[in-house]
């Protein structure tokens, strides 16, 4: 649900949000109602109310973030807000370890100054009644939206400083995000053992709020750290992607050849061989098997379209593409291989998706010019 914009920026409300409203009024309602037995059923409006300052308190959160992020000429895609509370959405852009912590650290700063504002009011005012209720609740949840993201773990903004601190000390930004969200990782396991660990072993048992609460936060920052892992390593392996290093060799033909034209530069199937248009463009791709089973005297008669399959739009990458800028405009293609070029327009070579995955993810054999072509 798109709420609108703020300064230029989109604000999305997920549908998941109201999942965490539901709780809050499920939850706080019934504890409303029963220190404050004035409130009847109005306890629950209350509650929901509470839900709406928290939205609202995660907004300016959010909204912190891409402002700083403006200053550095960061582009801010979107703000969403969710049930995990929010995240601001960036476009490509280049960081660095004290830019980074900038604007981390803004979203905590908004809240501790959204909480200092409404103490003044409470200290000034002295509002009693739903206002006064409203604005103590106000208050708490800035300030501990503000102390639970300065803690030291990814997807903490907090774990953008332990980043930051690793990146500025190696050079390596993948380590300070893997460090960091390791970080995570152990604020999870420290949370389960303040809130479920410590009451059994004291002989109690966990306050069954609680446990939701630590349930519901523990996965979603278990989840968050470990995707940042995930990321970080994958990013790590990007200088991997390079077009000319995991292509196999290719030759271009006409789109008008024949089959004996293709026996005649690919005897044994190798190298691959890709079909160009009148422009020159790669098109197609040539099925080795269905060249095999063309019978010798037809080869000369056989035209090579009956033994080839088409590219998708765009299929073909320059030779010298790699890195992040590679894997993005793969991304955007719907087919499975790409031929490569080089500076002439000539194909070198042909590049397949599942190589630049487990070039990627260092999972299963890549094949590329220095392994040769598998059958």
């Amino acid at each position: 649900m798109v709420l609108g914009r703020i300064a230029g920026i989109p604000v999305v409300l997920a549908y998941s949000w109201f999942i965490i409203a539901a709780f809050t009024v499920i939850v706080y309602g019934p504890i409303l109602q029963r220190n404050q037995p004035g409130l009847g059923l109005g306890a629950f409006a209350v509650a929901f109310a509470y839900a709406v300052l928290l939205l609202l308190s995660v907004l300016a959160h959010e909204l912190a973030h891409a402002l700083t992020a403006k200053v550095y000429h960061w582009p801010t895609e979107k703000i969403v807000l969710n049930l995990w509370g929010g995240h601001t959405q960036f476009e490509s852009f280049t960081a660095s370890p004290g830019r980074s912590v900038v604007v981390a650290m803004a979203g905590p700063a908004a809240n501790f100054v959204l909480a200092g504002g409404g103490w003044l009011v409470l200290a000034a005012a002295d509002p009693s009644g739903v206002a006064g209720i409203l604005t103590n609740i106000f208050v708490w949840a800035n300030l501990l939206i503000g102390l639970f993201n300065v803690l030291p773990g990814l997807p903490l903004d907090g774990g953008r400083l332990v980043e930051s601190a690793v990146w500025k000390a190696t050079g390596s930004q993948e380590k300070g995000t893997i460090a960091a969200g390791w970080g995570g990782r152990i604020i999870v396991i420290a949370l389960a053992v303040w809130f479920l660990a410590l009451p059994l072993l004291s002989g109690g048992s966990p306050d069954l709020t609680l446990v939701l609460i630590t349930a519901l936060v523990g996965s979603f920052l278990w989840m968050g750290a470990s995707a940042s892992i995930q990321q970080a390593r994958l990013r790590g392996r990007l200088h991997l992607i390079d077009a000319a290093a995991l292509a196999e060799p290719a030759v271009g033909l006409p789109g008008t050849a024949t089959v004996a034209d293709v026996l005649a530069v690919a005897p044994a199937g190798t190298p691959a061989v890709v079909l160009v248009g009148p422009d020159r463009r790669p098109v197609a791709v040539v099925d080795p098997e269905a060249v095999a089973s063309v019978p010798a005297d037809l080869a000369a008669s056989t035209p090579v379209s009956a033994v080839s399959y088409a590219l998708a739009d765009g299929g073909y990458v320059p030779e010298w593409s790699r890195g992040q800028e590679l894997v993005q405009y793969l991304a955007q293609l719907k087919g499975l291989e790409y031929a490569v070029i080089d500076a002439d327009g000539i194909v070198t070579g042909l590049l397949r998706q599942a190589v630049v995955i487990s070039a990627i993810t260092g999972k299963g054999a890549g094949r590329g010019r220095n392994v040769g072509r598998k059958r």
